[in-house]
């Protein structure tokens, strides 16, 4: 079904957009979903092919982040010049099937084969849902319904952890990784066949309608141009250094630290993503809109303010000797984490041109992907193991081999091998949130251009 439709502002589209919205916040549940599944079963996969913490974080960090970043730059380009929702369509049909791969690999070679087509699928969604997004919402509601479209997220984590780990428990971790493959080709046949294209440009005049999509040297252009924007996606890249950092590893920081099987420290961090993604989305995104009538910095201050205060929460929840106060924790810092996302999406949207919109939420997603994804999981694993070999009193790499037990270890050799593994990733995840400070900087330095800005367009 290829249809278009003009305006949203009748029944009828109005209906159209509700569909819209519908179906990209079951992508982005997919897409956020398949992801969560291989953070929670990471220890067990880690125990099952005798990896590293270092492997680890190249599965869930750079070698995920290589095509993931970089393919996202060229389908974004695409997507100002093809039908959106057919090209979303191909990209979750494509990850589903890279995920169903991952679950029948036998070794780090084809992990990491599965994980490299995982991440160019996915790379497929973002800009062109950002692009969606804008072209059926103004531009003072576009962080919030942005956001509605990423609670995909937190939605995803819960249920690809919650569902994952059960399935694990009962089945094995491959199980989980074909299950989960079967939902995203139903979605894929929703946005190509049943999903109408909206008109681009139609919530901002008919110049924008009639924009030609720009070569990328027009793009980078208009990025030089705008110092503001460039500040908004530098501190946006760096949160997303943090937030990767912890995502990947939360899962195995809960088991390791407090003893929890698989399907225990699933279901805990999949309700601790689900809670703190939702909160800090919402929080940031409609609480920023909102604040931005009364002054158009609000969304950059948002932005800092979260970062500011998410490091010292997560410190504290790191240190916590007791589960039930690093949860409680744990769900606040999340929070406050989160709010940068929906205010930074909604900003570049809005500081760009109707056919560059794609285009620069691929750019945000390239840096975001290989800053945040392609090097702090790597960043963790490789300090999590230098600390863990520290923290331990012995033959760290004689005695627990890539952190887990030599085979035929004994009982104290198996605690102390566990305590040394928990003690290194604790530290490793602390260092890697004091980066979020400098996201918050390049954030209120965004706040200058956007006063600056506001005060051109009302003069």
């Amino acid at each position: 079904m290829n249809v278009r439709y003009a305006t949203s502002a009748d029944n009828g589209g109005t209906a159209r957009t509700a569909w819209l919205m519908t179906v990209l916040f079951l992508a982005s549940l997919l897409n956020f979903a398949d992801r969560a599944v291989f953070s929670v079963l990471a220890q067990t996969i880690k125990v099952d092919l005798r990896l590293s913490d270092l492997e680890l974080g190249l599965l869930q960090g750079l070698l995920f982040a290589l095509f993931y970043g970089l393919a996202g730059l060229p389908v974004g380009m695409l997507a100002e010049r093809v039908r959106r929702t057919s090209l979303i369509a191909a990209a979750t049909a494509f990850w589903s099937l890279a995920t169903a791969a991952t679950g029948l690999a036998t070794g780090f070679v084809q992990l990491a084969a599965a994980r490299l087509a995982v991440g160019f699928g996915e790379a497929g969604f973002t800009p062109a849902a950002a692009s969606l997004v804008a072209d059926v919402t103004p531009p003072r509601r576009r962080s919030s319904m942005i956001a509605l479209v990423q609670l995909g997220s937190p939605a995803g984590a819960f249920l690809g952890a919650t569902i994952a780990g059960a399935i694990a428990a009962a089945s094995s971790w491959r199980t989980s990784f074909i299950v989960f493959a079967v939902p995203g080709i139903v979605v894929a046949a929703l946005l190509h066949w049943l999903v109408a294209e909206p008109l681009r440009g139609q919530q901002d005049g008919a110049a924008a309608q009639t924009q030609q999509a720009p070569s990328l040297a027009e793009f980078f252009a208009t990025l030089r141009a705008s110092p503001t924007l460039c500040w908004v996606i530098a501190g946006g890249s760096l949160a997303g250094f943090g937030m990767t950092s912890i995502s990947q590893f939360l899962a195995v920081f809960l088991a390791r630290t407090y003893s929890l099987k698989v399907g225990e420290a699933a279901a805990l961090f999949g309700t601790i993503s689900g809670i703190a993604l939702s909160i800090g989305l919402l929080a940031g995104s409609f609480g920023t809109d909102r604040l931005s009538a009364r002054d158009p910095r609000w969304p950059a201050w948002g932005a800092a303010i979260g970062l500011s205060l998410a490091p010292p929460l997560y410190w504290i929840a790191f240190s916590a000797p007791a589960l039930p106060v690093a949860t409680g924790v744990l769900l606040a810092a999340g929070a406050m984490l989160l709010v940068f996302y929906g205010p930074t999406s909604g900003l570049i949207q809005n500081l760009l041109p109707t056919r560059m919109r794609a285009t620069g939420i691929a750019l945000f997603t390239l840096l975001y992907t290989l800053i945040g994804s392609g090097l702090g999981p790597v960043f963790v694993g490789g300090l999590s193991d230098h600390f863990a070999a520290r923290a331990y009193a012995g033959n760290f790499h004689l005695d627990c081999p890539k952190g887990l037990p030599a085979p035929g270890a004994g009982a104290d050799v198996i605690e102390a091998c566990r305590s040394a593994s928990a003690g290194g990733l604790q530290v490793a995840m602390s260092a890697a949130v004091g980066v979020l400070f400098l996201a918050a900087l390049c954030f209120l330095r965004a706040s200058r251009g956007l006063k600056a800005r506001a005060d051109q367009t009302s003069a």
